[in-house]
């Protein structure tokens, strides 16, 4: 061993402490050591290294949107796509992208009688704008009910009733003109010849009867109560008489309402007439043994104008 490093070793070991560790710890005095972890051993100093940046990540491409064609205007027919050219494939082989559903604007297609409005038009202005495209709408409207009013064809009415003759077409005489029944046993029929039915037989003698149309031998009567049909001339009479309807009448002896009573008729009384002068009220009859004047408008069997007797 070489002698230096000795010597430097026991002057160490000679040399008395500058700073004595006491257990008991008095002030000046250091702590009793403790024994101290092996600090780590310093790693190694590495050389810096240079960030190289590294290249940002391709961005994905957003799915293309396919673009949406402007709705067309209303009452125009689709546009019919353009033919492919040669080794293209033709649009209707391949299928068409539909666009989503939230993207695409639905075109509200008005309902009869009803308007379309624009999406984010206030109420207040919707109403309005409903208002003002109702109007004509209202307008033409009672326009055309007016003009159907107008123009509407009246209701097919019923038709006329056939003309009612004035003269007779056997014997040239007036119609109407009254007549009597000429027998007791006398048969209305319903047609002007005998293969028709009896509708009614008479069993009265000189009941006046009304002639309002001829057919040959044949003569359609209407009797006091409105009954019509056919009867044959022969049954017949000129001769002129009456019959009380209604009520009571009187006979008198001069066309007098003052005048004295010759007798009281009661409804049903068949009478003849004598005379009847052109503008009286009055006419001379007579009814069994009773002679005297009775008012036209008390009996059935002359017309209000008529002239008899002269």
């Amino acid at each position: 061993m070489h002698p230096r490093p000795i010597l430097l070793l026991c002057l160490a070991l000679a040399a008395p402490a500058a700073h004595a560790q006491s257990s008991l710890g008095q002030q000046g005095n250091l702590p009793p050591p403790r024994a101290a972890a092996p600090a780590p051993a310093p790693a190694p100093a590495q050389a810096p290294t240079a960030q190289v940046p590294q290249p940002p990540a391709p961005a994905r491409p957003a799915p293309a949107k396919p673009p949406q064609a402007p709705p067309a205007p209303r009452g125009t027919a689709p546009a019919r796509p353009a033919p492919a050219a040669p080794g293209q494939v033709a649009p209707s082989q391949a299928a068409p992208a539909r666009p989503p559903a939230a993207q695409a604007t639905p075109t509200v297609q008005p309902r009869p009688g009803t308007t379309a409005t624009r999406p984010g038009t206030p109420p207040g202005q919707a109403q309005q704008q409903q208002r003002r495209r109702n109007a004509p709408a209202a307008a033409a409207g009672a326009a055309a009910g007016a003009a159907a009013v107008a123009v509407a064809p009246p209701a097919p009415a019923a038709p006329p009733p056939p003309p009612v003759p004035t003269v007779g077409s056997d014997t040239g005489r007036p119609l109407p003109r009254f007549a009597a029944l000429g027998s007791n046993q006398v048969n209305l029929r319903i047609g002007p010849d005998l293969r028709f039915r009896i509708d009614w037989t008479y069993q009265r003698k000189d009941l006046p009867v009304q002639i309002i149309e001829e057919h040959q031998v044949w003569r359609r009567i209407r009797d006091p109560e409105g009954t019509e049909g056919w009867v044959q001339r022969p049954l017949l009479t000129s001769r002129r008489t009456f019959i009380v309807q209604g009520e009571e009448r009187t006979l008198r002896r001069r066309p007098d309402e003052q005048a004295e009573a010759v007798a009281h008729l009661r409804p049903g009384v068949i009478g003849s007439l004598r005379r009847c002068e052109a503008g009286n009220a009055w006419c001379e009859a007579r009814i069994g043994d009773h002679s005297g004047w009775i008012r036209r408008r008390d009996i059935w069997g002359v017309m209000p104008d008529e002239v008899i007797g002269d």
